[in-house]
């Protein structure tokens, strides 16, 4: 860190030190204000949000989750293709770019699909879409078929493109919403076994070593997932993974009778929390992603069994690493920068620029999804306790968060 004034300035351990060009209007009231003490970070990036649309704007839409992403200090962002119309061809995602290009806030690059309608039957146009995607996924559904995964990955190498797997059993779920552990066993739950999520990487890490293909696992929840993806590492396969904060922070000890705490995949046991942290001290975990995943009040409020998968998060990722992980000394602040900013970018080649935000890293607070700017409020972190909050999102030199 190098002071400038009251101002703490991020510096990366790479040559490609983060240096943001700084306007000193803009920054001025943090100069101004000799009580607390700002950090200047670099903006950043999230490769696994949802932001519905086209297609089900009534959870989200482009305008609304970019100005999330951007309370969060999030300056670029990869949308999932969970999408109406789907993006499986050249036709349906010029229909996200259009709304893309009219409201995105901060940099948004959208996943084309690997399948058509992501029902695993037939390959998308992956050659058509190729130069308008950051990569191919189905995510929201795991690709069923070997011989489908297998044709997926043999055409994104050709295309230069990475496959980005939501990687889950179908046959595996027998119509579980929660963890297959002890808290599914007392509350007479139905369980999602591990198996599901580490079954389907075991099958992909065999297919990386035949064909070749760059490939990223989503949101890894599991200590067998951990452990395949850092052997699969060791003998050089071209593989990242990604995790999400609550995975880190939670497991399914602290579980509720509450839709706010159903997402997918699962909580899961301490042991595998412990799993995804000792990943992320040695690397076998490239990055965390949020996972954003906003559904209507009514969508969300109808407990464990009948609420929608999924939460928000996109607003609290970095107050939430930086209270549990960095302030009791678990990981560095350039490590976490490494997890939110850096790793991602270079992983799918997504530029820094002129991206920053400023940060009261000593302010503490309750997160309150009031507060929020994204249509989702569903999280299991209300009214936690967190350091860090964002005063300021710059991105490419303009301010899209904050200033007043």
């Amino acid at each position: 860190m190098t002071d400038l004034k009251n101002l703490q300035i991020f510096k990366a351990k790479t040559t490609d030190s983060f240096v943001p060009v700084i306007d000193k209007a803009v920054l001025s009231p943090f100069f101004a204000d000799t009580q607390n003490n700002y950090f200047i970070l670099p903006g950043f990036c999230d490769v696994h949000v949802h932001f519905r649309e086209p297609g089900f704007s009534y959870k989200e839409t482009v305008v609304t989750g970019s100005l999330a992403a951007a309370h969060g200090g999030y300056t670029a962002v990869c949308t999932m293709p969970n999408l109406n119309p789907v993006p499986d061809s050249v036709g349906h995602l010029r229909e996200q770019l259009d709304i893309i290009n009219r409201d995105a806030a901060i940099h948004v690059y959208p996943y084309g699909a690997i399948t058509v309608g992501q029902n695993g039957g037939t390959l998308a146009d992956m050659q058509g879409m190729a130069h308008e995607v950051i990569a191919f996924s189905d995510d929201g559904r795991g690709v069923q078929s070997r011989d489908m995964m297998r044709e997926a990955m043999l055409k994104a190498k050709s295309l230069g493109k990475m496959i980005v797997a939501h990687c889950e059993d179908n046959s595996l779920l027998h119509g579980g919403y929660i963890h297959d552990g002890e808290y599914a066993k007392t509350h007479g739950h139905r369980g999602i076994c591990s198996e599901s999520e580490w079954g389907p990487i075991a099958r992909d890490i065999e297919l990386v070593r035949e064909t070749g293909c760059k490939y990223h696992v989503c949101h890894i929840s599991c200590r067998e997932s951990v452990e395949l993806i850092r052997k699969a590492k060791a003998e050089g396969l071209d593989i990242t993974c990604e995790t999400a904060p609550h995975y880190l922070i939670l497991d399914e000890n602290d579980l509720q009778e509450d839709g706010k705490f159903k997402m997918n995949p699962p909580l899961r046991s301490a042991d595998d929390k412990v799993a995804l942290i000792d990943g992320i001290l040695d690397g076998t975990i490239d990055m965390i992603a949020t996972d954003h995943a906003p559904h209507s009040a009514d969508e969300k409020a109808r407990g464990l069994e009948k609420s929608a998968f999924g939460i928000v998060g996109i607003e609290t990722a970095f107050p939430l690493m930086y209270t549990y992980f960095v302030k009791t000394n678990i990981i560095t602040l350039e490590k976490l920068m490494d997890l939110l900013v850096f790793n991602a970018r270079e992983r799918f080649n997504i530029p820094l620029g002129n991206d920053y935000s400023v940060w009261n890293l000593d302010e503490e607070y309750e997160i309150n999804s009031n507060d929020f700017l994204s249509k989702g409020r569903a999280m299991p972190f209300e009214n936690t306790k967190v350091f860090g909050k964002c005063y300021l999102t710059v991105c490419d030199g303009k301010v899209v968060y904050g200033g007043n």
